[in-house]
């Protein structure tokens, strides 16, 4: 094509092309013709661009015919870079949100976060991470609360936080702490969508294990109370066993002068571990019941010899069943 073009250009551009004069006898427009054209000699006509169009235009329509039409995806193209694990992981039954009262303390409520997420990755693979609304109080001020027993504000701002959380989409409500626990009634009370309760999971794991004797370990609300431990003992038929009084205040003392500042001490964790393998061996108690959020910070499974049961975990676990569809029992 390339050769047929510079072919014809040549001859059109070195070659001129003049036109025949017409002879005198055809009259008087014939004359003025001639005229012209003697004056006009040399009048040539360059048909170069003419028929480049032409064969140009040829090979454009030859060349349309021949190609397929392009195929464009079913989505356009927008999903051509997504990772296959992520494209093969996307599941058809939709996540439910879990809305989370967290912030007391902070420190537990990343726990939460993490391990709920850590779930969620387990079971669908890929980049699948849970879908989370929170709502964090600012401690200090719960802190005082407690401190003044001024429950009935303390249950007002829990159940204004899961109305918010409800309002905004949540599918369940978790309160990311054991204490807190004492206004869960109340609030299911006032909202349409379940409580997942600490306490509740808690007690039908240890029923699971075939566990009788438990000890749980908290802030002195939760180990002297009747909302935590009366709870156990009437649904879940265990013997709930709680350290003396020296004991639960220096329990006390360390959770909230420590582990909710975030500091680890070892003396406290030797402290603690001394409290549970005395109640073990004078109680005997099978199990330990870490009843505050903060505690699984300083004691782990491999620090005791009885069965600890990490609240912050199983109460975590348990929303992520319930998010991910998997059998939960509210």
């Amino acid at each position: 094509m390339a050769f047929c073009c510079l072919y014809l250009h040549l001859q059109f551009t070195t070659s001129p092309v003049y036109i025949r004069t017409p002879s005198p006898q055809a009259g008087t427009a014939g004359n003025k013709y001639n005229k012209y054209c003697r004056e006009n000699k040399n009048m040539k006509f360059d048909l170069y661009p003419l028929f480049l169009l032409l064969i140009l235009g040829a090979a454009i329509a030859a060349s349309g015919c021949a190609a397929a039409p392009p195929q464009v995806p079913a989505d356009g193209g927008r999903n051509q870079n997504l990772s296959q694990a992520t494209a093969t992981n996307v599941q058809k039954t939709p996540m439910k949100t879990i809305g989370l009262i967290g912030g007391m303390s902070w420190l537990s409520t990343a726990e939460y976060y993490r391990i709920i997420n850590k779930e969620t990755r387990n079971e669908r693979g890929g980049l699948n991470s849970a879908k989370i609304l929170m709502y964090s109080e600012d401690f200090a001020e719960i802190e005082q609360l407690q401190t003044q027993g001024n429950w009935s504000e303390l249950t007002r701002r829990m159940i204004s936080d899961a109305q918010r959380l409800e309002a905004g989409g949540a599918d369940c409500i978790v309160i990311c702490t054991n204490t807190m626990h004492k206004t869960a009634d109340d609030v299911q009370a006032n909202i349409h969508i379940p409580v997942i309760n600490i306490i509740d999971v808690t007690g039908k794991t240890v029923k699971e294990k075939g566990y009788k004797n438990v000890i749980l370990l908290g802030t002195k609300y939760t180990m002297e109370q009747d909302f935590y431990k009366g709870r156990l003992e009437r649904e879940y038929g265990l013997t709930v066993i709680v350290p003396n009084q020296t004991e639960r205040d220096y329990i006390h003392s360390v959770i909230f002068d420590q582990l909710c500042q975030g500091e680890i001490n070892n003396t406290s964790r030797e402290e603690f571990k001394r409290i549970i393998n005395r109640l073990a061996d004078e109680e005997g108690a099978q199990g330990v019941i870490l009843g505050c959020t903060e505690i699984p910070l300083l004691i782990k499974q491999k620090d005791v010899n009885i069965t600890v049961f990490d609240t912050t975990v199983i109460h975590a676990k348990a929303a992520a069943d319930f998010a991910l569809n998997r059998t939960y029992n509210l």
